[in-house]
Parts: C-alpha cells; sequence; structure tokens
C-alpha cells in the first residue's frame, strides 16, 4: 500500500509531515478547475477534490488523497488569480470583510472514496494602498486561492478567524487524520 499525494501544493506536504505523514509518490493530477455556470462555492470544492481523487493513477490497493481549496465571497468563487492585477481585484474585495474558506479533501482506495469539506470564516482587515501594492511584490499571491495564503505575509492582514486554521492552509489536518484512518492509512502506530 502506498500513499499518493495528488496535489503538487508543498504546504499540503508540510501540513502532513506535522502529523508524521510522508507520501509515498507525488501526483497532481492535471483537470479543469473551471466552476459550472451558477455553482455554488462548496459544492464546487467538494466536486474538484473528487475529480482530482479519481484522475490519480493508483493501483487498487493505493491509498490517493487530494483536497481542493475555494475562498468563497459570498457565492462568488475565487481561485487562483490569473496574474497580479486579478490577485489586486480579489485582494480589494476581501479587504475589510468577511469571507469563507472552504477546502474539501477526498481520499480514494480502490473504488471507494471518502469526502470531507471543511468551512473556515475569515476577516481581512481593510487594505491601504500601500499594503496591497507591497504584498502584491512579494509574489505570495501566486497560486494561492483567493490571491493571498494565511500563513504568509498576507497573515499581516488577518485579525479572525473562525475554524480550521489548517484548512485555511490547504488541507484541515484534524479530518484528514479521519479520512485516512477510515481507508486503513496506518497512523500514530509504532513501527
Amino acid at each position: 500500500m502506498k500513499l499518493i499525494l495528488g496535489s503538487g501544493s508543498p504546504r499540503r506536504s508540510e501540513l502532513l509531515a506535522q502529523i508524521g505523514v510522508v507520501a509515498d509518490e507525488i501526483r497532481p493530477p492535471d483537470i479543469d478547475e473551471t466552476p459550472h455556470k451558477n455553482e455554488l462555492p462548496r459544492p464546487y470544492c467538494a466536486r474538484i477534490a473528487a475529480q482530482k481523487a479519481a484522475a490519480v493513477q493508483a493501483a487498487a490497493e493505493d491509498i490517493v488523497l487530494c483536497a481542493d481549496t475555494t475562498v468563497a465571497l459570498g457565492r462568488r468563487i475565487m481561485g487562483k488569480p490569473a496574474d497580479a492585477g486579478e490577485a489586486a481585484a480579489f485582494l480589494m474585495a476581501l479587504s475589510g470583510r468577511r469571507h469563507r474558506v472552504i477546502t474539501a479533501v477526498a481520499v480514494r482506495r480502490g473504488a471507494q472514496l471518502w469526502t470531507r469539506e471543511v468551512e473556515s470564516a475569515v476577516k481581512m482587515k481593510r487594505l491601504s494602498n500601500e499594503e496591497l501594492n507591497a504584498y502584491l511584490a512579494t509574489g505570495d499571491w501566486d497560486g494561492k486561492a483567493g490571491g493571498y495564503a494565511i500563513q504568509g505575509p498576507a497573515g499581516a492582514f488577518i485579525p479572525w478567524i473562525s475554524g480550521s486554521f489548517t484548512g485555511i492552509v490547504g488541507l484541515p489536518v484534524s479530518e484528514t487524520v479521519g479520512l485516512l484512518q477510515a481507508a486503513g492509512y496506518p497512523l500514530f502506530q509504532n513501527t
């Protein structure tokens, strides 16, 4: 049995390492992450995580772990910005407001699939033009849902959260442990 992480995110690997889990292989799937027309953020996120898990090639006894993180402002899905201009637009929309960060986790072993979505509330302070431009110049927005990462420099913009910090980073550790255990992955055992 191998554990295959279907994600190229170094943050997800780091979060797994916190609980002593190192993936045997990393195989990021290549899927279309375009939201469907009128698709709401939580079902969108769950669909993408499940599609990622289905797309990863694995033997029947292997365990595949995939996740998707989405920033939602009301019904609006804020994925990874295409460029600094879109990152700026996302951050200005989030500035001074509460939003939701949803991370869906999908674990597959053979034909069986276990899933879980974790939703957290996040408040971003009102950003000045200087703060916004300085942050954009760091490049930290690139590849991050909503154009920011709470564990990076943008953490200075987040005075309040309610929910799972690790879920906001990109992999809710407690819920992921439960899914891995359900799939038969040996956690917290002396070997």
